[in-house]
């Protein structure tokens, strides 16, 4: 569909009058609601005709809204991670017209993008960097004395990567930064009851941060013993509130939290946005969303309409690669017991649910980690398993310290599976897989497969995990392509011919013959 034939005036009414930021803020309350449905509407449309991610942009969609209403893009800087949860801020900052070219070819990245909008703070098409850069920002506008704020919308699978942590090691209190921690999956926080729900919602109104700051500015100015009665305040009141929460990293770390409460209720999320922006330091945010919620579909299978392939896609009976590794490795492990299955929060893109259902003790999902998926991977391979380490090439890369200090240089039987090896090209250049063969080929004893028929495949499996020594075996997206098989077999039996022709020293014997598929 091309730029600007999707008709808003008459489909989507609401969104159709929003061009930026500040006509979102300049809409009544009352057309939150509607706003969030016609959203909802306009996403299934084109996700379902492009592709790309839904069920996690169907749970922002009243997160986002609030985050606009609230902050002022681009003067205040909003990072999304993972970023694949952009698509509602794209519809909401002026891109509406060109959303219908979304992951097209010179349409509208699937990931924010800077050279695409000023709102785009940040790319990120990797998950967990989100709250490095946003410190960045942060500590750069302390410096320059500017009163932007940083939000940063942290998806909780991000929150499972290492960087992350890191990150939230060197948050500082004095900053006006706000992190959102978009929890739709996973439970972080321990249940509460209604006694703790209650605490919940009085710590975020404004009349307790007010009382609170009112509070402490009281007893610090008595002299001599002010600073240490409000100290031994506030260490009582965080033993009572440990006793209701349990133990709290995040205002251990020194960042005041909010939360939880329910992301997918606009008002709720922009009060808390609001009390976050007046609190006047760091401050965590914690909500709870529907993954796919307002489509019954994503509602009850999220993990099928997380990445979602175009309409136009040719259906097929034949397995991916992905799919024809994982089957393969099904049948290798029912005969060698050491085979184990390692995934970094993608059993589902790497073929390994069949895996998973199989052989449950046997693999492993260390989460968005691939530092740790590797090295972890060799800890195995040294106590005498044998690890199949399945990540995507452009993901690998993150991992390529490990491969050589950790695998390589010990000799360690490991084999990795490098899915998306090549081009993707909907996902656009954070997901092109191009770097792989020149980062693997230059690390000593690793031995690198590129099958391009599935039965290659299988072969290419049975020699590495004989060798006993690190391999790859890469391969691309999608299934097996018999035309591209065809030519390329052609040109090979061509070129040996010529070869043998040129080199008068070997006649065409009829090994040769055979050995060039004649």
């Amino acid at each position: 569909m091309e730029p600007g034939t999707t008709n808003y005036e008459s489909t989507y009414p609401i969104l159709a009058r929003i061009n930026g930021p500040e006509d979102l803020k300049a809409l009544p309350a009352s057309d939150m609601e509607p706003l969030a449905a016609e959203i909802r509407k306009c996403l299934v449309e084109r996700v379902s005709e492009n592709g790309g991610h839904l069920a996690s942009n169907l749970g922002v969609v009243e997160l986002t809204l609030a985050i606009h209403r609230v902050f002022s893009s681009p003067k205040d800087h909003i990072i999304f991670d993972v970023g694949h949860q952009c698509y509602v801020h794209k519809l909401l900052t002026g891109r509406k017209d060109l959303f219908p070219t979304i992951r097209q070819s010179g349409g509208l990245s699937g990931f924010p993008k800077r050279s695409e909008s000023e709102h785009d703070a940040f790319g990120t098409g990797h998950s967990s960097t989100s709250l490095s850069a946003a410190l960045g920002f942060a500590e750069a506008d302390r410096l320059d004395h500017s009163d932007a704020y940083t939000v940063c919308v942290l998806g909780d699978g991000a929150y499972t990567g290492g960087m992350i942590h890191e990150a939230l090691n060197n948050c500082k209190k004095d900053l006006r930064l706000i992190i959102i921690l978009n929890e739709n999956e996973m439970s972080i926080s321990k249940n509460i009851g209604r006694f703790a729900t209650s605490l919940s919602h009085l710590r975020s109104s404004r009349g307790y941060i007010k009382t609170k700051n009112a509070i402490g500015r009281f007893f610090r100015r008595i002299p001599l013993i002010g600073r240490k009665i409000f100290n031994r305040l506030l260490h009582i009141k965080k033993g009572l509130k440990s006793a209701v929460y349990g133990s709290n990293i995040f205002e251990d770390l020194g960042l005041f939290y909010l939360g939880p409460a329910d992301g997918n209720r606009e008002d709720s999320v922009e009060k808390l946005l609001q009390e976050a922006k007046d609190c006047s330091q760091s401050c965590i945010i914690h909500l709870k969303t529907q993954k796919g919620k307002g489509y019954t579909p994503a509602e009850e299978t999220p993990d099928r309409f997380h990445g979602m392939a175009p309409a136009a896609s040719p259906c097929s009976n034949e397995p991916t690669f992905s799919e024809a590794m994982s089957r393969h490795l099904c049948e290798m492990a029912a005969d060698d017991k050491r085979i184990c299955a390692i995934t970094a929060a993608m059993a589902s893109g790497t073929g390994l649910e069949l895996f998973r259902k199989e052989y449950p003790k046997r693999f492993f999902d260390v989460g968005i980690a691939e530092e740790h998926a590797v090295t972890f991977a060799a800890g195995l391979s040294a106590s005498g398993k044998r690890p199949a380490v399945a990540i995507y090439s452009t993901f690998l890369q993150r991992a390529y310290d490990n491969i050589i200090h950790d695998v390589a240089l010990q000799g360690l039987p490991a084999v990795f599976f490098v899915d998306r090896a090549g081009l993707n090209l909907s996902d656009g250049p954070t997901h092109a897989g191009v770097f792989d063969v020149a980062f693997l080929s230059e690390i000593p004893g690793l031995r690198i497969y590129t099958p391009i028929t599935v039965a290659a495949l299988r072969q290419a499996m049975d020699e590495a995990f004989a060798c006993g020594e690190p391999c790859a075996v890469r391969y691309p997206n999608g299934r097996e392509n018999r035309a591209v098989v065809e030519r390329f077999y052609d040109r090979r039996r061509r070129a040996i011919i010529s070869a043998l022709i040129l080199n008068r020293r070997t006649s065409l014997t009829r090994s040769s013959l055979r050995m060039a598929g004649l």
